[in-house]
C-alpha cells in the first residue's frame, strides 16, 4: 500500500533536514582507514552511533568452524580479519510491519601508490558534486544512508511497525564471511536492502566470485648457466596462459543464461598479484600468482573450484617441467555462488514506488560482475534481497568518489522504502 502524500512529503523533507549531517558522518566514516584486518575503529565508531540513538545493540566475531561448516563459507587465512560483527536492533512498540535488514561494510579495499591520488585517500574531500576518499563510494556512502534514511523517519514523528536490523559487517572485499555470520547468528527479516554502490538500478543478477593461488616451483641456477635451470615464473607464464583458456570456455557457456548471454564478457578472471623469485641474477626458484574469477549463479563455488583444479592439473601434465613439478592451488578467499533476483516481489514493488517518488524515474534493473552480500540473503534466507545505491565512479581505483546529489536521492528513497516496507507508528516518547 503506497504511502500516505503527507507522510511522504514529510519524510523527504526531513531526508534534506538532516542531510548535511549525513554528509559530515560519511566524512567521518572515510576518515577511518579501515582495510582488511583494520575495521576495529570503525566498527567501534558505528557502534556508538547506534547505541546513541537507542538502538539495542549486537557486537560479535566471527565463528570460525561454524563458517566452515557452511556451503556459503569461504577459507580462512592469516590475512583474514578479526574486527567485529555489529548490529542495530530496532523494535517497534508493536510489530505491524514487515521486518527489514538495513546491511553495509566497513572493510575498504588497499588503495595503491597514494602519489597516484589527486588528494590523500583518507582525507575525504568535495569538490563540486563528488565526495572522494577510499571507501567513501564502496561503501561508507550508503552505510551512513542506512542510519539516516531512519533517523529520517524519526525526524518526520515516525519509527518503523516492524523489527529493523542495521548491519555493520567486514570481509565483504575478500570472503563474504561478515554478511554470512549474522546468517549464521540468526538475524532474520522479511526483505534486505543493501546500499551498494549501483548506480540508482537494482542489481537483477550477480556473479559469484572464487580467489585462489596457484604456486609454480622452479630450479635454481646462476644465469649463465639458465639452460640447467627452470624459471619458475616463466612456467607460471604458461599458467596464465591456460587459466586465460578456461576463462575463453566459461564465457562461451552464456549462452542460454538470461542475464549474462547479452554480455560480451561476463566472467572476468583477473590475475590480481604475482610475487617470485630472490635475486636478479638467480632463476628463480618460485613464483605465486593471486587470482579472482566469476562464476555463473547455480554453479556451486565448489565445483567451479574442482573444474580450475582439475584444469592445472592437466596441464601440468602436458608441460615439459611442470609435468614434474606441479604447481599448488590453494583457494584462499571468496568461495561464494552468485544469486538472481527473480522479478514480482512486493519488496521490488515497494522500493520502486519509492524510487519513482525520490528521483521522477522508474527504476531500472542490472546484472553486475562483481560480488555482494546479497548472495547470503538471496541463497540462505531466501528472502528477497535488494541491492541498490548511489552513483559513483572510480571504485577501487585512484580516486574513487561518489555523488552528492545521488547519495542525497538514493537516501530519499531508502527512507520511503522503509516507511511503506516496515509500515510506521508514532515515534517512542
Amino acid at each position: 500500500m503506497a504511502l500516505d502524500p503527507g507522510l511522504r512529503d514529510r519524510i523527504i523533507a526531513a531526508v534534506d533536514q538532516g542531510f548535511a549531517e549525513q554528509l559530515a558522518f560519511t566524512q567521518e566514516m572515510i576518515r577511518f582507514p579501515s582495510l582488511r584486518g583494520q575495521e576495529h575503529a570503525v566498527q567501534d565508531f558505528v557502534f556508538r552511533a547506534l547505541r546513541d540513538r537507542g538502538y539495542a545493540m549486537d557486537r560479535f566475531e566471527m565463528d570460525r568452524a561454524a563458517i566452515a561448516r557452511h556451503p556459503g563459507g569461504s577459507p580462512f587465512s592469516e590475512e583474514h580479519s578479526r574486527a567485529p560483527i555489529v548490529v542495530g536492533i530496532h523494535r517497534p512498540r508493536e510489530e505491524k510491519g514487515r521486518s527489514l535488514i538495513l546491511q553495509a561494510h566497513v572493510d575498504v579495499v588497499p588503495t595503491g601508490p597514494e602519489e597516484m591520488w589527486s588528494r590523500p585517500p583518507f582525507e575525504p574531500a568535495i569538490e563540486g558534486d563528488w565526495l572522494y576518499g577510499r571507501g567513501g563510494a564502496d561503501m561508507k556512502a550508503g552505510h551512513a544512508a542506512n542510519i539516516f534514511a531512519v533517523d529520517a523517519l524519526r525526524r518526520a514523528g515516525v519509527q518503523p511497525a516492524a523489527t529493523l536490523y542495521v548491519q555493520s559487517v567486514v570481509e565483504e572485499e575478500s570472503t563474504g564471511n561478515g554478511a554470512l555470520m549474522t546468517h549464521l547468528r540468526g538475524y532474520r527479516a522479511d526483505a534486505v536492502l543493501i546500499p551498494e554502490p549501483e548506480d540508482e538500478k537494482l542489481v537483477r543478477a550477480n556473479l559469484g566470485v572464487i580467489w585462489f593461488q596457484v604456486e609454480v616451483r622452479g630450479l635454481p641456477a646462476h644465469v649463465r648457466e639458465m639452460g640447467s635451470g627452470a624459471n619458475a615464473i616463466d612456467a607460471a607464464y604458461r599458467v596464465i596462459a591456460e587459466l586465460r583458456r578456461l576463462e575463453e570456455e566459461w564465457n562461451g557457456r552464456k549462452a542460454g543464461r538470461e542475464h549474462f548471454e547479452r554480455e560480451e564478457h561476463p566472467i572476468n578472471l583477473n590475475i590480481g598479484k604475482i610475487e617470485g623469485g630472490d635475486w636478479a641474477s638467480s632463476v628463480p626458484s618460485w613464483c605465486r600468482i593471486d587470482c579472482r574469477i566469476g562464476i555463473y549463479p547455480g554453479i556451486a563455488a565448489q565445483d567451479a573450484a574442482r573444474e580450475i583444479s582439475e584444469r592445472i592439473a592437466a596441464f601440468a601434465r602436458s608441460d615439459s617441467f611442470l609435468a614434474n613439478n606441479p604447481p599448488a592451488v590453494v583457494f584462499n578467499g571468496f568461495h561464494a555462488e552468485g544469486y538472481v533476483l527473480e522479478p514480482g516481489s512486493e519488496a521490488e514493488a515497494t522500493l520502486g514506488r519509492a524510487h519513482l517518488a525520490a528521483t521522477g524515474r522508474p527504476l531500472e534493473s542490472f546484472m553486475t560482475a562483481g560480488y555482494l552480500d546479497t548472495r547470503v540473503y538471496a541463497l540462505y534466507d531466501k528472502v528477497p534481497a535488494l541491492c541498490y545505491g548511489p552513483y559513483s565512479e572510480n571504485i577501487h581505483a585512484f580516486d574513487e568518489r561518489v555523488s552528492i546529489a545521488s547519495l542525497r536521492r538514493i537516501t530519499t528513497a531508502m527512507a520511503l522504502f522503509v516507511a511503506e516496507w516496515c509500515g510506521v507508528e508514532p515515534v517512542s516518547g
